[in-house]
């Protein structure tokens, strides 16, 4: 009897089965390589703003507090970025010819908010509250990466739920003197009394990244906040405590 299938049957045979096993893992795979991806997370990415902004210049070199321009950070939900008056309160003095600055001249003259492009965005769906994370000793860094430092503005973290539920079953592994929230920028800063040598290992980190795994003490502290500010693990880690 005639032979019906060609020998080349069995390879392509075998290749089919191994598709058939991983090809469902290497789909889940790209998928969450692209979703991933920083041009879907939109972090890394700078934002193209009507006016280029240095928060390295105006934090780190000037010691501005991050409350002179986003005001509303401590008691409300949002950050709000400032009124072109707050811009103003400066450039009506110094640098008032540069060309830069003449959306900003322009916005004050014709009393015309300036069209920033919102750098960080939870989902709709998503309850965030800004005031809430400031209070309990959250640094900005940590949910927007080492702000002081970039020359433009850009998304420094994902905001993947995975990362917001990590702080959220684990307080005390990043809950801190609310003092220390803003007084961390005035290390390294000139004038300031505070040199970068003189910096804790979680304060560099947190300077440089945002990111720290804090030691068996650091943590004993940590819990010690987490009973202070009265925080309740179970129910933080709730779906109804962002999704209302």
């Amino acid at each position: 009897m005639a032979q019906v299938f060609h020998p080349k049957a069995n390879v392509l045979a075998k290749l089919s089965l191994i598709l058939l096993l991983t090809g469902p893992l290497i789909l889940l795979l790209i998928g969450t390589g692209v979703s991933r991806a920083s041009y879907n997370t939109k972090a890394g990415i700078v934002a193209d703003q009507p006016v280029p902004f240095s928060h390295e210049h105006h934090v780190s070199e000037l010691g501005i507090d991050c409350r002179y321009c986003h005001s509303n950070v401590e008691n409300s939900a949002h950050a709000t970025v400032p009124a072109t008056e707050t811009c103003m309160s400066c450039h009506s003095q110094i640098w008032t010819n540069s060309p830069l600055l003449e959306p900003v001249r322009q916005s004050y003259k014709t009393n015309t908010p300036i069209k920033w492009a919102q750098v960080n965005k939870v989902p709709e769906f998503v309850y965030f509250n800004h005031s809430i994370h400031i209070k309990r000793g959250l640094n900005c860094n940590i949910c927007h990466g080492s702000v002081q430092q970039m020359q433009l503005a850009f998304k420094g973290k994902p905001f993947f739920m995975v990362w917001c539920l990590n702080c959220h079953r684990n307080p005390e592994k990043y809950v801190n003197d609310p003092d220390k929230v803003f007084s961390l920028y005035e290390i390294g800063q000139k004038g300031t009394d505070r040199e970068y040598s003189s910096a804790t290992p979680e304060e560099r980190d947190i300077l440089n990244s945002g990111e720290h795994v804090r030691s068996p003490e650091e943590l004993a502290k940590g819990e010690a906040l987490v009973k202070k500010f009265g925080i309740k693990k179970k129910q933080l880690a709730d779906c109804w405590i962002c999704h209302r």
